[in-house]
């Protein structure tokens, strides 16, 4: 059985330090609508996937351990 991707707060920190926003040992909890959008972006570009998220799951997204949570759902069962 192949592996199944996993995402944890350090991807999601990691993905985002190129935004330039936070670093990768940042505390904040908190995602802005932008970051929310890079995020969805560097998913689909580091998974091969394409997320389909409805405007629901969107308003979810506002902290980075939302992120992990939702993201990281969204990514295991494109890949299950």
């Amino acid at each position: 059985m192949p592996d199944t991707p996993n995402l944890d707060r350090d991807d999601v920190l990691a993905m985002l330090t190129p935004l330039g926003t936070r670093g990768p040992d940042s505390t904040l909890e908190r995602l802005s609508s932008m970051e929310v959008a890079w995020l969805v972006h560097q998913v689909e570009q580091r998974y091969g996937i394409e997320l389909d998220l409805d405007d629901e799951q969107l308003a979810r997204l506002r902290t980075i351990t939302d992120a992990v949570q939702l993201l990281g759902e969204s990514v295991r069962s494109s890949h299950g």
